[in-house]
């Protein structure tokens, strides 16, 4: 006595089919519509730029080269404050100044001043900048980035943008 189901009407069938393969679309929709947009994302979002005081014109002397905090233009809501960063702003003459980032081109690492030198040192891998941001020994693969920098009624304002790594 083998009995054996009586098999479902072809109609039944074709339904459930259909109707298995239309929710495994909108899974994988739903599912898959977050990562699409993780990956592009990128490609047509503009990055947040800001002018940004560092003080007076009067503050900075011609020839040095000091450092200087700002906010990150970036900066999410709840960052607190790792939403400071800063530059090292040089003064060349009366009018005119230029904003090196604090951020070496091989990974990131924080640069530092030596006065004494005239370079920027890297002290994580032994990268070295000349004064006017060019490499001058270890990895470094570019020179330092800089922001763009104005004089607007008497302050010093620095374009903030994205940390810039190679």
């Amino acid at each position: 006595m083998n009995a054996t189901p009586p098999a479902a009407p072809p109609e039944r069938r074709r339904f459930l089919t259909r109707l298995s393969v239309g929710l495994s679309a909108a899974v994988g929709a739903v599912l898959g519509l977050p990562v699409i947009g993780f990956l592009f994302a990128p490609l047509t979002r503009r990055e947040p730029r800001v002018w940004r005081p560092v003080g007076g014109v009067d503050e900075f002397e011609v020839g040095k080269t000091v450092t200087v905090r700002f906010d990150d233009a970036s900066a999410l809501p709840w960052a607190g404050v790792t939403a400071r960063t800063a530059a090292w702003l040089r003064r060349e003459d009366q009018s005119r100044f230029i904003a090196y980032s604090v951020h070496c081109t091989h990974l990131g690492c924080p640069v530092r001043w030596v006065a004494a030198a005239e370079l920027f040192l890297c002290p994580c891998h032994g990268g070295v900048y000349y004064a006017d941001g060019t490499v001058s020994a270890g990895p470094p693969p570019k020179p330092l980035p800089t922001y763009p920098v104005r004089v607007r009624n008497g302050q010093v304002e620095i374009q903030t943008s994205p940390i810039p790594i190679a």
